[in-house]
């Protein structure tokens, strides 16, 4: 298998004190997300098929069950607090906060994670018994619906590179939750399936079983890493801020008191006013600043969610709208800065590769261009986005969705703008919350 890209693009943290499954939500306590997948024991037995997941889902996915639940539970607070007269399934009023779009993607990541954890379920039983077609293969993991044809189109590709039926599937299940759409142009089908054969074929372990099972353990430590580290952080730092107001004197509290009083680690009110008075300045101008490490390069991130619930609070000052909408979608910018330019990154670029893992922005480069984003009834998709920009090489062969990386900042950060702008298009549809990836987690007690 030769090792040669066949696109010609150059693509450009905070841990949980507790993450038990019955505990509480996670919380900030070290630089890096310490939840581990655990490799399987040796097996080579034959075992039961996995079909849909009730009681037996993985512990990455009951973390992220109550990861977004905690978002939903914010986003109302949030929402409550920029309009009193807020309420679940009304029309909003304001412009939606941060929290409002987290659910949503933190529930695309669960998608990822069970398609891991299905994976590895297909590789599982492939330990004792091959199976015979692709279809047999797909049958143990459980998929279904438009799931099932997205693994079937990417599994019979992947097969053109000599992997076996369960190889094959269980690499088409890690992409089961992926835009089927995108892959109708063959470029695109081609060049992704290409790099994830390339993952499989460098990945750590003895048999082709054993690489795939490698590949589907850092898709699912990279999508938990991520959901832990981001809730970690700003999650977090929200409920703080909310317990402060609640004891600094509620709606009296104003937003220079907030930049001078409210206290986060690695955060200064200096930082802190310096970011608020920029936003003040910017605030009406359209495209508003977003690229924060160039115009505010001595602001640390922290600083940052600090200034942006300050702007929450001027915004609930305020009584005009374009006026008032104008600075919830400034303090926004402020927090997802911060969540993919600092909370995120380590989780698609770690500081040194992690035993037992492929390379991670190898993973991602090969599923970036299969990326949506479901906002209620509308869905944000990678493919439209990267299709309305320029191409890159200016190269026929190579389709626009393959030309980007999404574990690279500067590729992400232009389309996470994007996205955030659909939802602002469909307001009442993103406040459709996401209802629980499997049906039984939602008995899980939630802390």
């Amino acid at each position: 298998m030769s090792n040669q890209d066949p696109s010609s693009s150059n693509p450009g943290g905070t841990a949980p004190a507790s993450t038990s499954t019955s505990g509480p939500l996670p919380s900030p306590a070290s630089p890096e997300p310490t939840v581990r997948i655990e490799a399987a024991p040796p097996r080579n037995v034959l075992r039961a098929p996995a079909p849909w997941l009730v009681a037996d889902s993985s512990r990455a996915l009951d973390i992220n069950h109550r990861i977004t639940q905690g978002y939903i539970q914010l986003a109302h607070d949030l929402q409550t607090l920029l309009d009193p007269e807020h309420r679940p399934g009304g029309s909003p009023r304001v412009l939606s906060n941060w929290f409002a779009f987290a659910p949503h993607a933190s529930l695309e990541a669960g998608k990822g994670m069970l398609g891991a954890y299905l994976a590895r379920a297909i590789i599982d039983t492939a330990q004792g018994e091959p199976a015979p077609s692709i279809k047999q293969a797909l049958d143990r993991g459980g998929l279904a619906g438009p799931d099932r044809l997205v693994a079937e189109k990417v599994a019979g590709t992947l097969r053109f590179f000599g992997l076996s039926h369960d190889v094959a599937a269980s690499l088409g299940t890690l992409l089961s939750a992926a835009n089927l759409d995108v892959l109708a142009d063959p470029r695109t089908l081609w060049i992704t399936t290409w790099r994830v054969a390339r993952v499989l074929h460098d990945a750590p372990g003895a048999t082709p079983l054993d690489k795939a099972e490698a590949v589907a353990r850092t898709l699912e430590q990279l999508l938990l890493d991520g959901n832990v580290a981001i809730y970690g952080d700003i999650a977090t730092s929200a409920r703080a801020y909310l317990d402060w107001r609640g004891q600094s004197g509620g709606n009296e509290v104003k937003p220079l008191q907030v930049v001078e009083t409210f206290a986060l680690d690695e955060a200064s009110a200096s930082e802190a006013s310096r970011a608020r008075d920029y936003a003040l300045e910017h605030v009406k101008d359209s495209p508003q600043p977003t690229h924060f490490g160039t115009v505010l390069p001595e602001v640390r991130g922290r600083s940052l969610l600090v200034a942006a619930f300050a702007l929450f609070e001027e915004a609930r000052r305020t009584a005009e709208a374009s006026g008032r909408n104008a600075l919830v979608a400034f303090a926004n910018n402020y927090l997802a800065w911060h969540e993919q330019h600092n909370a995120v990154q380590p989780a698609f670029t770690p500081s040194s590769p992690r035993a037992g893992e492929v390379p991670r922005d190898a993973l991602m480069h090969a599923m970036t261009p299969t990326l949506r984003l479901p906002l209620g009834p509308i869905a944000w998709e990678f493919s439209d986005y990267s299709e309305r920009q320029p191409d890159r090489d200016h190269n026929f062969l190579t389709s626009k969705p393959t030309e980007y990386n999404w574990a690279a900042f500067a590729d992400r950060w232009p389309a996470i703008l994007d996205a955030f702008e659909l939802g602002y298009q469909h307001q009442t549809g993103l406040w459709q919350m996401p209802p629980p990836l499997i049906p039984s987690l939602d008995l899980l007690e939630v802390d």
